[in-house]
């Protein structure tokens, strides 16, 4: 994803403080939504291991894409930080106005 797409991304969502420890996203739940991160850092538990990200990366955006719609990773708080919350209807939206939008979303993380 771009800039521009972030920028998108964060003005139609909701900053979310998180704690250390906190688990964002749930495994086999489903997709609501997405979060960009803005301060802080989580782990993404894979089945093919743990992944790190930081401030500027987009998680839980697979569940939105995936044709089940369900969560296929566990997202956890490596510290505190801060996040925007986009729910699916704004995801939608922006991947209706944008159609290209939708591609460089699904090559997010």
């Amino acid at each position: 994803m771009n800039e521009d797409d972030r920028r998108k991304l964060e003005a139609a969502g909701t900053e979310l403080p998180f704690r250390s420890g906190q688990v964002l996203i749930e495994r086999g739940t489903p997709g609501t939504g997405l979060y960009v991160v803005l301060e802080g850092q989580i782990v993404v538990e894979t089945t093919d291991g743990p992944l790190e990200f930081g401030p500027g990366s987009v998680v839980g955006e697979r569940a939105l894409l995936a044709d089940d719609g369900l969560r296929q990773a566990r997202v956890l708080a490596l510290s505190d930080g801060v996040v925007v919350a986009v729910g699916r209807a704004d995801v939608d939206r922006l991947c209706a106005d944008d159609p290209e939008f939708a591609e460089r979303l699904s090559h997010a993380s």
